[in-house]
């Protein structure tokens, strides 16, 4: 598509997107049965009658479920509804085990509510029209060929995940392009951290996102046809398939033909959308109230509650982070990825903020990067950090060498910072008699260099400072190697 061409139709057209955001809730126990809930493990191995469907079993609601829902809609600014049902959504596929969901329909806890997002510098309101409770389904895991339904040999169903309990978020159709879409989960998921009702980790699904995507013309109000796209793991999949199904749908229309529909599935190698199956209606769900739940009607003085033990918001801690001289973006990073909470722990133990800040989001973060895990995951807490960042302080570590100490924390050496680094070693030399031997042989080994210094040129005195941090294998004190050397070649 030439770029004359992807011109005029960004002026013919404009995206209306919203998006379904499914979160696993960190609960103990499933939605509606005592099973315990966990990532992985022998498949099948967490499963009892009332998740698997069997005749006779009877469901129970999850309190805990009950109670984040309501501490994410207060979250979101939502209306607590003083009653909420559940329903049946009956469908037919094999990760079903009773071949209907119990979910909630048109009486659902939380509504109209809204979240506030930055895209460039300007901030939008993203309307949610509902979170709701319901339970989740098993996984289908499809053998040979793609590892899609379609060309596999066979299929195999896993019941560990169904009836794990999911809030789903409903955005109003506000956003208007790949980057509000990414921002708006991004700080969803953040405020979900804040919470502490779900890890959100898009990549093992415990927080999913599917988005609704169509055109209309520029200055319209009614919108177009609406599709469905599913299979988005990352804030990067959701901002590409979005993209992609822009461009797909804006070819469609102007070649005059109607746009379809329907469900499809985004492929991140191919980098392309794909039908999937024809899109519902709320008609072939079949909704009807489940006679084994009773409605939800939740306590004003609990909802009181739960409103007076919010913790702080995202936007609040952006602020107060800006506050202490952190940089956005490394804000960003803290808040983003929950190290947020680490960082305040070692506040509140006396760390010096921009070095935990800078140990967190550089070196923690790289750390988790190269060993594939969540950096809200690594073995790292608060009073740890602040020791460490303790030892830079008093001298005893240079920043070097605590990335040293930080990395063998991180790796599960045994003791704490301060521990691993007298075991290894790296205690800085700040002892002065001691690097002024070592600052006298330097000199008399390099005279040239020492004699550009005393002639004036400064930057000479750098090949000095490495010859001593050589010798010292890193450990000497920077700032005093630097004094002892004027000293020494300027008496």
């Amino acid at each position: 598509m030439s770029t004359t061409t992807s011109v005029e139709q960004a002026t013919r057209y404009e995206a209306v997107i919203g998006l379904e955001v499914h979160v696993e809730l960190a609960t103990r126990t499933k939605m509606f049965c005592g099973c315990a809930i966990g990532f992985g493990g022998e498949p099948n191995s967490r499963t009892c009658p009332v998740c698997l469907g069997m005749p006779g079993s009877l469901p129970v609601v999850n309190g805990a479920a009950v109670e984040s829902a309501i501490r994410l809609g207060l979250a979101l600014g939502c209306e607590i509804a003083p009653t909420s049902q559940f329903h049946r959504k009956n469908y037919f596929y094999p990760d079903m085990p009773k071949d209907y969901q119990i979910s909630q329909y048109d009486v659902p806890i939380c509504l109209r509510g809204e979240l506030r997002i930055t895209v460039d510098g300007r901030e939008r309101t993203i309307g949610i029209t509902r979170v709701h409770m319901e339970e989740d389904t098993g996984k289908s895991l499809h053998v040979g060929g793609s590892g899609r339904i379609a060309g596999s040999d066979h299929s195999l169903v896993d019941y560990n995940r169904a009836g794990i309990p999911l809030l789903e978020v409903v955005s109003e159709p506000d956003l208007r392009s790949a980057e509000e879409a990414r921002a708006y989960l991004a700080e969803l998921r953040a405020v979900v951290l804040a919470l502490g009702i779900s890890d959100a980790k898009l990549e093992e699904g415990s927080m999913r996102c599917d988005a609704n995507v169509s055109l209309r013309p520029v200055g319209h109000t009614v919108f177009g046809t609406r599709v469905e796209v599913k299979n988005m793991n990352s804030l990067r999949s959701l901002g590409r398939a979005i993209d992609h199904e822009i461009e797909r749908q804006t070819r469609v229309l102007t070649a005059g033909d109607p746009v379809v529909q329907e469900t499809r599935h985004w492929d991140e190698d191919a980098g392309v959308t794909s039908p999937l199956r024809s899109k519902e209606s709320v008609d072939d769900y079949r909704y009807f109230p489940d006679p084994d739940l009773l409605p939800v009607e939740p306590d004003a003085d609990w909802i009181d509650r739960l409103r007076a033990e919010l913790p702080e918001l995202p936007a609040v801690t952006r602020a107060r982070l800006a506050g202490l001289g952190l940089p956005a973006p490394q804000v960003a990073v803290l808040v983003d990825t929950g190290l947020v909470r680490v960082l305040d722990a070692a506040l509140a133990a006396g760390a010096a903020p921009a070095l935990a800040a800078n140990l967190l989001t550089n070196d923690l973060v790289g750390w988790a990067a190269a060993n594939g895990t969540d950096p809200a995951d690594a073995p790292l807490t608060g009073a740890a950090l602040a020791e460490l960042v303790g030892l830079v302080a008093d001298g005893t570590l240079s920043t070097k060498l605590a990335r040293q100490v930080l990395e063998a924390v991180l790796g599960g050496e045994p003791g704490g910072p301060r521990a691993i680094a007298e075991a290894r070693g790296l205690v800085q030399i700040s002892d002065t008699a001691e690097l002024e031997a070592v600052v006298a042989r330097v000199v008399a080994a390099d005279p040239a260099a020492a004699q550009r210094v005393r002639d004036g040129n400064a930057k000479a005195i750098g090949a000095l400072v490495g010859a001593v941090m050589r010798e010292t294998r890193g450990r000497a004190n920077p700032r005093l190697v630097n004094e002892l050397l004027e000293r020494h070649l300027h008496p």
